[in-house]
C-alpha cells in the first residue's frame, strides 16, 4: 500500500512509520515539526519507500500519486502548562489540527478512494463518571475548560469522521487511544513519563501534581501500534478503545520508575498545582478490541518502562557529552 500519516515525525507517528516500511509498503509521511521530532525520521533518510512533505496539516494537502490509505495523527498531545509543546501553549494550532486538518485528510481520502483513520484520544471521555470507559460512553467534558481546546478538538474530529463515512461513503476507523510511551517521547514534551524518567536518572525527587492518587492505565508504543494495524484491517467504523487497562496511581508508577532507576530521592507531592480538568481516573474498557481485533496489550509494565528508561538515558548521555 501508499499510506500517508500525518504527524509522521511524532512520538506515535514515527513508530507508525517504521513498522508499515517494515511491512514493504511505500509512507508519505506529513509534518510541520511543530511538536513533532526531526531525529525521529533521520533513520530514513535512504529509505526510498519513504517520502516526506513538511507542511501544517491545517492547509490544503495536494498528492499526486495514489493512495490506500491516510493516517491523520498530526497534533499537539501534551496537556504541560510549562513545556513550550502543550497544547495549553499552542491552543489555535491543536483547534486547526483537530478541526481542519480532519477535514483536510478526510477531503484527501474521499478524492483518492482511500480508507482513512482517525487518532482520538481518551481524552474524548473527559472526567468520567463511569469506570472503566467504554466506547459507549459520552463523556464528561468542560467545552471551554483549559483542557478543551484538545478535547473539544478530538471530538469534533470523531463526529467529522463519521459524517464523512455516512454522507460521502468514507471507509473511516477511529482509535481512541490510552496513555502510550516508549522511546522518542521527547525530553521536553512534559508529561509524567519523561518527566519522571529524566527526575530519576538524575537521582532526584519526582514531582508529583496532585496528590498522585489519581489514575492512568499505561500502554506500552508496541502494543498500540500492534492495535492501531489490527484496527486498520478491520471493518470497523465506530471507535475502538486501544489502551492497556492495568490501572496504576501516579504515586505506583513513579516509584515504579524510582525502582527501575535505583533513585532514593523518592516524591514531592505538589497537592495544590494539579492541572485544571485533570481526569481523576482513567482505564480503557478494551472489551470491543478483544472481541473485533483479538487485540490486548502483551508488554509489562516494568518490561516497558525498562526500555523507555534506557532510550532516555542514551539521549540524556547524549546532551551531556
Amino acid at each position: 500500500m501508499r499510506i500517508l500519516i500525518t504527524g509522521a515525525a511524532g512520538f506515535l507517528g514515527s513508530h507508525l512509520t517504521d513498522r508499515f516500511l517494515s511491512e514493504g509498503h511505500q509512507v508519505i509521511g506529513l509534518d510541520n515539526f511543530i511538536t513533532g521530532n526531526r531525529a525521529n525520521l533521520a533513520h530514513l533518510s535512504d529509505n526510498l519507500n519513504f517520502t516526506l512533505m513538511e507542511q501544517d496539516v491545517s492547509t490544503y494537502i495536494s498528492v499526486s500519486e495514489s493512495l490506500d490509505f491516510v493516517l491523520h495523527f498530526a497534533s499537539p498531545a501534551s496537556p504541560s502548562k510549562t513545556s513550550p509543546l502543550g497544547y495549553p501553549n499552542l491552543p489555535i494550532q491543536t483547534m486547526k489540527a483537530g478541526a481542519l486538518g480532519t477535514h483536510n485528510t478526510l477531503g484527501l481520502a474521499k478524492k483518492h478512494g482511500a480508507k482513512f483513520l482517525l487518532a482520538s484520544t481518551s481524552e474524548v471521555y473527559g472526567d468520567p463518571l463511569i469506570h472503566p470507559q467504554p466506547e459507549t460512553y459520552w463523556g464528561n467534558c468542560d467545552p471551554v475548560g483549559v483542557r478543551s481546546v484538545y478535547d473539544e478538538a478530538k471530538r469534533f474530529a470523531e463526529a467529522l469522521t463519521m459524517a464523512y463515512h455516512n454522507f460521502h461513503g468514507v471507509d473511516t476507523r477511529i482509535v481512541r487511544i490510552f496513555n502510550t510511551f516508549g522511546p522518542r517521547m521527547r525530553l521536553d514534551d512534559g508529561r509524567s513519563v519523561p518527566n519522571f524518567i529524566q527526575q530519576a536518572l538524575r537521582k532526584e525527587p519526582l514531582t508529583i501534581y496532585g496528590t498522585g492518587e489519581q489514575t492512568r492505565s499505561f500502554c506500552y508504543v508496541d502494543d498500540l501500534v500492534e492495535g492501531i494495524c489490527r484496527l486498520m484491517d478491520s471493518i470497523e467504523h465506530l471507535p475502538v478503545n486501544i489502551g492497556n487497562p492495568l490501572e496504576v496511581s501516579i504515586n505506583e508508577f513513579a516509584r515504579l520508575i524510582n525502582e527501575i532507576c535505583e533513585n532514593s530521592a523518592g516524591l514531592i507531592i505538589n497537592a495544590s498545582e494539579r492541572l485544571g480538568d485533570d481526569p481523576e481516573r482513567r482505564q480503557p474498557d478494551i472489551t470491543k478490541a478483544k472481541s473485533i481485533l483479538g487485540w490486548e496489550p502483551v508488554v509489562g509494565i516494568r518490561d516497558a518502562l525498562s526500555r523507555t528508561i534506557d532510550y532516555f538515558r542514551s539521549k540524556l548521555e547524549q546532551l551531556q557529552a
